[in-house]
């Protein structure tokens, strides 16, 4: 089965042809739709609710910090799949700007404890609200069918953003096959 078109011709996947499925998926072309549109969203959420500009890994920090939860920098760079150092500079940038708040753990003086701070909280609920909003206005000015496929897929767009995540923690990623 041929997926979209990469740069020496036609990129394939070997286990979809195995499976023998009929249809095409446009890798290409789907890798193209999901940066600007996401970026769109965000923008038009920020501005919509007057939201700062938080950088797209900081916002993973925070969402990696639900509501009354805690947990170290070495937990919060192995559930993102970054480097310790990296998450250690995001927190020290985060804390300076009232997004979380670090603690030593009462129990284990040796860890410290990270949550996202109210202000935090309250941003990530705003643009959570702005987003769905924005959304809805979007997918109600679609056609009929447009909207049915939207919901149909969006089992199989959760499934996709799993096993993505999962080939990022495993470290395979993305290899030219021979």
């Amino acid at each position: 089965m041929q997926i979209g078109a990469g740069v020496g011709g036609p990129a394939t996947v070997p286990s979809l042809e195995r499976a023998g499925l009929p249809d095409e998926v446009d890798v290409a072309r789907l890798s193209g739709l999901v940066p600007p549109l996401r970026r769109g969203l965000l923008r038009a959420a920020r501005t919509a609710e007057h939201l700062p500009d938080i950088p797209d890994t900081q916002i993973e920090v925070l969402r990696a910090l639900p509501v009354g939860t805690t947990r170290s920098p070495a937990e919060i760079a192995e559930e993102l799949s970054l480097s310790r150092t990296t998450v250690s500079n995001l927190l020290r940038t985060m804390e300076a700007a009232g997004l979380i708040t670090r603690d030593t753990d009462r129990d284990d003086r040796r860890r410290v404890e990270v949550r996202a701070s109210a202000r935090a909280v309250s941003i990530l609920q705003r643009f959570d609200q702005a987003s769905a909003n924005i959304l809805a206005e979007a997918i109600a000015a679609l056609p009929d069918d447009d909207r049915v496929a939207l919901a149909a897929a969006l089992p199989a767009l959760e499934r996709l953003r799993d096993e993505a995540q999962a080939i990022s923690r495993s470290g395979r990623g993305s290899r030219p096959r021979s």
